[in-house]
């Protein structure tokens, strides 16, 4: 969600765009942070299932990809202020279509998940979620949108609760193209400026949103462990890579000339000249994910 900051609102079309490059960058950063074995102390006993919450939903790409890492019985409430997100689940997850207020059930190998869609303002109402119910509180996407502050209430509400966390593809800052061009880095740091604007948590941390969640947490006994999750997006690999670039340029063009019109015409031939190159072209989209440990089993 974070790449595209010349919308408040992300499109379901843009979700999936990501997903497959979300998954493989997870996949990477999970080989190096096993999930599923750092998260042993978290499970619940024996016949009891997963108590899982999801912050800032979407369409569901987060669940899909770690449900099978926890395997077993779970039970997720899923949360997101945009009710549009929440009813693609269904078609997302192969099932019937469903009303919102019905519950889903979804399985695979090794796992089956309950689902509760629950539309929330998080912004407004991070504390009335059931903290103290879960095992797990995840997201993706989301920490470099969110403020300070809003930052300190989530780590007041996990501390409180004792529970673990894992929030994946936070942004780091990088953007690194192959061939260069010479305005790159300019546009790169008006798009990091842009992406410190209020996006309705109040001015965004940004690139600094893993830094300070690691250290809110470490000083209140967490163990923090960090893991790369680079988007690497190749035009050369096909259509799909291709699109995603030329979305990607699109994105961080718009919120560029947004963030400093003075320079819109160099931004919109940094743009032109990105995107004749997108189907050759590379670029390592920087991302980091955290999996944090309260200091003792619960």
């Amino acid at each position: 969600m974070s790449e595209d900051m010349s919308e408040e609102r992300f499109s379901a079309d843009w979700l999936q765009q990501r997903e497959p490059f979300d998954t493989a960058a997870r996949n990477a950063a999970a080989e190096r942070l096993q999930p599923g074995t750092q998260l042993a102390q978290q499970r619940p006993a024996p016949g009891k299932p997963w108590r899982v919450i999801d912050l800032a939903c979407g369409t569901g790409a987060n669940l899909r990809w770690l449900a099978p890492h926890l395997g077993g019985a779970q039970q997720w409430l899923v949360v997101d202020h945009d009710e549009l997100l929440l009813q693609c689940w269904p078609e997302r997850l192969g099932l019937a279509p469903q009303a919102l207020d019905a519950p889903l059930h979804w399985s695979g190998a090794g796992f089956e998940a309950a689902i509760v869609r629950q539309p929330l303002d998080l912004a407004a109402h991070l504390e009335t979620l059931p903290w103290r119910a879960a095992h797990l509180v995840t997201a993706s996407a989301l920490l470099d949108l969110v403020s300070g502050p809003w930052l300190r209430r989530l780590v007041a509400q996990a501390v409180g609760a004792r529970v673990a966390m894992l929030f994946t593809l936070s942004v780091d800052g990088r953007h690194d193209w192959t061939p260069s061009d010479r305005l790159d880095a300019t546009v790169g740091q008006l798009f990091g400026a842009h992406q410190r604007r209020d996006k309705g948590f109040g001015p965004a941390l940004g690139a600094h949103a893993v830094p300070a969640l690691r250290r809110a947490l470490q000083g209140s006994g967490y163990r923090v462990f960090t893991a790369p999750s680079h988007w690497q997006i190749d035009g050369r690999d096909g259509e799909q890579a291709a699109r995603l670039q030329a979305a990607l340029v699109q994105g961080m063009a718009n919120a560029a000339a947004e963030q400093d019109p003075a320079q819109a015409a160099a931004v919109a031939a940094w743009q032109q000249r990105r995107h004749a190159v997108c189907a050759t072209a590379r670029v390592c989209v920087g991302h980091v994910d955290v999996l944090a440990l309260p200091p003792a089993s619960r």
